[in-house]
């Protein structure tokens, strides 16, 4: 077996739920899942319940009292910046549910806490672990459609998202922020860095604070243009929640993917349809499967990138570009024009903003 790695938990939330279970389905690989901690004592005591592991309703006290080599950390956003400079100051690898943070100096602050302590960091970016999107790369990669040109990525739902996270009624920022970022990750995962984006926001629902929706347009460094949507307002029947359905296009072809993970190519005048779904497991339920499995696909290559010393696809310093673009697409909303996302640069003194 590989080497071992104690891992805590931090938030036994909703969400929550699929990185325990996952952690707990990657002990043949390795995974320990050894500690659980939540500052709701009931929720605390569940998750130590049932995955038989020891449970805090205080972070300080866990990490004082376990001998644990992974923080994973699934709370609020605006609790990531503390949590992981508390884990990072001890040494350990850090694992951050996206998003990375509230603000950008925050995610800054956690970046920097991990280069001063010499540690390992990662985003939970799990989006672009899902089986079919990973099916979408290989393509890519193979060179079956030529280099991306052109793409379309969307998310686009009217389930009820509100009613397993009604915080989601108060936030400032809502669409972009929750699932948006996931659709900005995979247009840089599929098609590179972006040069600028512009977006047009929505808010179709008047129950609540922010954008339920959010069309936005990218330019690539490469020359590609990439149409990213993402809503929470979708009434079309039938709803696809929550599956990401995409085109991409190249000068050989194209790569379609859509609902019931059916992936169709295009290569050089000749197509064929294939099946880019996971099955389903002990823990996991249709429709949420797909989503779930990008939770333990992205903890399964977290736990190999510790065991070989190698920095993850969701670094840290990676998520800064996919966070970049978030505030961006916000700026261009409320600004009406392109936005150049920030760069960080730790040689500057403004949090690593490149005027």
């Amino acid at each position: 077996m590989d080497r071992s790695l104690r891992i805590g938990v931090i938030g036994c939330g909703f969400f929550a739920q699929n990185h325990l279970h996952s952690w707990s389905d990657l002990a043949e690989k390795g995974a320990q899942l050894a500690a659980v901690c939540d500052v709701d004592a009931a929720k605390a005591r569940a998750a130590g319940e049932t995955f038989r592991v020891p449970y805090y309703s205080d972070a300080t006290k866990m990490l004082e009292a376990e001998r644990l080599d992974v923080a994973d950390i699934v709370t609020r956003h605006d609790t990531h910046r503390p949590l992981a400079e508390m884990a990072l100051a001890r040494g350990l690898a850090t694992i951050v549910q996206k998003p990375f943070a509230s603000t950008w100096e925050d995610c800054i602050a956690i970046v920097e806490a991990a280069h001063k302590a010499n540690a390992w960091l990662a985003v939970h970016e799990n989006f672009r672990f899902q089986a079919p999107m990973r099916a979408v790369r290989k393509v890519i990669d193979s060179g079956a459609i030529g280099t991306p040109s052109w793409a379309r990525i969307r998310f686009r739902t009217g389930f009820n998202v509100y009613k397993t996270q009604p915080y989601f009624y108060d936030e400032e920022r809502l669409a972009i922020a929750d699932v948006g970022i996931h659709m900005l990750d995979l247009s840089r995962f599929f098609l590179g860095e972006v040069e600028h984006i512009s977006c047009e926001t929505q808010k179709r629902n008047p129950r609540i604070r922010a954008e339920d929706t959010a069309t936005m347009l990218l330019r690539h460094q490469s020359g590609a243009v990439s149409v990213v949507e993402c809503t929470y307002e979708s009434r079309r029947l039938p709803d696809h929640f929550p599956e990401t359905l995409l085109v991409i296009e190249g000068p050989r072809g194209a790569i379609s993917l859509e609902a019931g993970c059916s992936m169709t190519v295009t290569s050089d005048g000749a197509t064929w349809t294939e099946d880019a779904s996971s099955p389903l497991l002990s823990w996991t339920a249709y429709p949420w499967h797909v989503a779930q499995q990008g939770v333990i696909g992205a903890c399964g290559h977290f736990l190999d990138s510790l065991q070989r010393g190698v920095p993850p696809e969701t670094s840290g310093e990676d998520n800064l570009k996919t966070y970049a673009l978030v505030d961006a697409a916000y700026r261009a909303a409320s600004e009406r024009r392109a936005v150049e996302p920030k760069r960080w640069n730790p040689g500057l003194a403004n949090g690593g903003e490149r005027p």
